[in-house]
């Protein structure tokens, strides 16, 4: 009992880090700092419910895995990569504090495992240099060396992928999904979206 309230505190000392101190920090969006604390002590309690009752442990997981890919999935707002990665990282930190089966040092090891991952993960300076963006150009522009070669030129960069992902004839537009890389010198701001041309990330 003693050893699954220790449990209890780190993971939500754990939780209260990853969004506290790395998640609001570093993309500022306040309604996911309560989905990320609502997932975590959700799956927290469930899973601790279901390890002191006859349930399987394995079902009661399963079925909170499914919740949460079922919420990400049916999701009304637009969610980046990185804030997935981060309500998985919330969901592990409650599943490992709900185990009572492994020791503290286990879990709590786990836990600061997934802390340091996220840290280095989610890091600025970690390819710092690449950028991905979805450019809608003001020309239809059809043979794929003119397009990169136009995409450098309008970014200052280097273009590592483009994709295609509508091209009008008629009204003499190209939007394409660029991946590339800023020069070191163009680190200081993002680049300029052209006059003519729409960029969003």
């Amino acid at each position: 009992m003693i050893s699954q309230l220790v449990l209890f505190a780190i993971d939500i000392c754990a939780v209260a880090l990853l969004v506290f101190g790395l998640y609001f920090p570093r993309h500022r969006r306040r309604d996911l700092v309560v989905a990320y604390l609502g997932v975590n002590i959700g799956v927290l309690a469930v899973a601790s419910a279901l390890s002191a009752s006859n349930v399987g442990a394995g079902l009661g997981l399963g079925l909170a895995l499914f919740g949460v890919l079922s919420i990400i999935r049916l999701r009304s707002t637009e969610l980046d990569q990185h804030e997935v990665a981060y309500y998985f990282s919330a969901l592990a930190l409650g599943i490992l504090g709900a185990l009572s089966t492994t020791s503290v040092y286990l879990s709590g090891g786990l836990m600061g495992l997934i802390l340091v991952v996220m840290f280095l993960g989610d890091h600025r300076r970690l390819l710092r240099n690449y950028r991905h963006q979805i450019l809608v150009l003001d020309s239809a522009i059809t043979d794929h060396y003119v397009l990169v070669a136009h995409l450098e030129q309008l970014l200052n960069a280097r273009v590592h992928a483009v994709t295609v992902q509508r091209l009008d004839m008629v009204n003499e537009t190209t939007v394409v999904d660029v991946r590339y890389a800023m020069s070191e010198g163009g680190l200081t701001a993002e680049p300029a979206t052209p006059a003519h041309s729409g960029a969003h990330r």
